[in-house]
């Protein structure tokens, strides 16, 4: 066994394990170039991950083994009061089940982020995290100075549910290997996400891969032409627009 008695002894050991050990990173999306990537990690099964997006920037969270649950928590980074309100991304666009062009709203009407592409259509708004993911998502929280009380209902993505006629829950399981969804942020935001089991498909977790890269080009283009959409963009443009002339005044 080798010896940790001193601090040398101990600074090797360290550097030793830190050289042996395997970093597992996730493949990069085809067509973006390397420069453009402003974050990639790959999660493993019970674990989690906290980092600030800028706004204009695309995140596609993947599902390589077929079996990931990435529990996601937006908060708004200049503004930590307005988070994700599941209720309202479930209730303003009339649809409980997120696919392409769907978005993800704030407690105040706004955009935090779009859903652009979908080859998974296996995802939850309805249940909220498992104890274990809320366990994992305040971890993530207190390093980005957050609080147990913040950390609010989250969506799920890679493990499906649907409501039965009589109101039953009934989960759907994964699209299988290789599955992907790509978001679109409008305002800056801490991204807090865990990969664990979800309350009703408990298969353990794979891995789950998070790529971010820089797409502010994204914001111009229409992604949903339903007029809720549209008035909740509207919505989140002016706060924007507002917050740049502060900056500028100041």
């Amino acid at each position: 066994m080798t010896s940790t008695a001193s601090t040398t002894d101990a600074r090797a050991h360290a550097r030793s394990q830190a050289a042996a050990a395997a970093v597992a990173n996730p493949v990069l999306p085809d067509g973006v170039a390397t420069t453009k990537i402003t974050w990639a990690q790959r999660i493993p099964a019970g674990g989690y991950a906290n980092v600030v997006l800028g706004r204009g920037t695309r995140i596609r969270l993947g599902d390589p083994a077929g079996a990931a649950c990435g529990h996601l928590l937006l908060v708004r980074a200049d503004a930590p009061w307005e988070r994700l309100n599941v209720a309202d991304t479930v209730k303003v666009p009339w649809q409980a089940y997120l696919a392409d062009g769907h978005p993800l709203l704030s407690d105040q009407g706004r955009v935090l982020a779009t859903v652009l592409a979908d080859t998974s259509g296996r995802h939850d708004t309805l249940c909220g995290p498992t104890s274990e993911a809320r366990g994992l998502l305040r971890l993530a929280g207190t390093k980005q100075g957050l609080e147990p009380r913040d950390i609010a209902p989250t969506v799920s993505f890679f493990r499906g549910v649907r409501v039965e006629s009589d109101g039953t829950l009934i989960a759907t399981g994964s699209a299988g290997a290789g599955a992907s969804v790509d978001l679109l942020v409008h305002l800056p935001v801490v991204a807090l996400i865990a990969n664990a089991t979800h309350p009703l498909d408990d298969r353990p977790a794979t891995d789950l891969d998070v790529i971010a890269w820089s797409a502010p080009e994204e914001l111009t283009a229409t992604h949903n032409s339903d007029p809720e959409y549209q008035r909740a963009v509207q919505n989140t443009e002016q706060a924007w627009a507002a917050a740049l002339t502060l900056e500028v005044s100041a």
